[in-house]
């Protein structure tokens, strides 16, 4: 862990989660982008975020109000909700970020489809890590990369989360680098690679 980083990522799960999410996250954030990280909760409710017309939540809105109770400390916030999320030019998102700002969030209600959780927890866990690892990327100013095994590539479909790898290009591994070294962090990874220490050893 970077020891001259006194801010913190926090994993901010709104409302409850199993542990195995949580700790497959919070190893991708300290082992993956080498960054301390603190798992803590700063709202449980989003009905404020609710859009009755589209039955979802509008994740801009919850962006916004991260933000805005972050604690002194944060580098960056990293929400996980279950709920179904939407930006009004799409039908849904995986998740949503301020680029180049402070806070962003990841919905786990489309990442199981296709899979039995009790079967392929491994599968599922690796979805959920490879789009919390995209959307921090955003906050670091990183865009959507053409690498379709990026980690930065936009996903349009499941199988485009399926088929990124846990890694990033060299372009947008360079450009994370940068961007770390430029908030003064001077440790910064080799190379940002999400393995198999990131998700379970074994299939539940």
């Amino acid at each position: 862990m970077n020891a001259t980083v006194s801010r913190f990522v926090i994993l901010s799960p709104i409302g409850s989660f199993d542990a195995d999410i949580l700790c497959a996250v919070e190893k991708m954030v300290v082992r993956g982008l080498g960054l301390p990280c603190r798992i803590q909760t700063l709202f449980d409710d989003i009905d404020f975020a609710w859009d009755a017309r589209r039955g979802q939540f509008h994740s801009t809105a919850i962006l916004e109000k991260l933000a805005e109770q972050a604690p002194p400390d944060t580098l960056r916030v990293l929400a996980l909700t279950t709920r179904d999320l939407f930006i009004p030019i799409l039908t849904h998102v995986y998740g949503e970020a301020q680029l180049g700002g402070i806070s962003c969030i990841v919905s786990t209600c489309r990442l199981d489809d296709g899979i039995s959780a009790a079967c392929q927890r491994r599968r599922y866990l690796a979805r959920i890590v490879k789009e919390s690892a995209h959307e921090l990327g955003h906050t670091f100013n990183l865009r959507h990369c053409k690498d379709n095994q990026c980690l930065m590539h936009y996903c349009r479909s499941i199988s485009d989360v399926d088929h990124k790898q846990g890694r990033l290009c060299r372009y947008c591994n360079v450009m994370f680098g940068d961007g770390l070294k430029a908030m003064g962090i001077r440790q910064v990874p080799a190379a940002v690679r999400l393995t198999d220490p990131f998700t379970p050893d074994e299939e539940n």
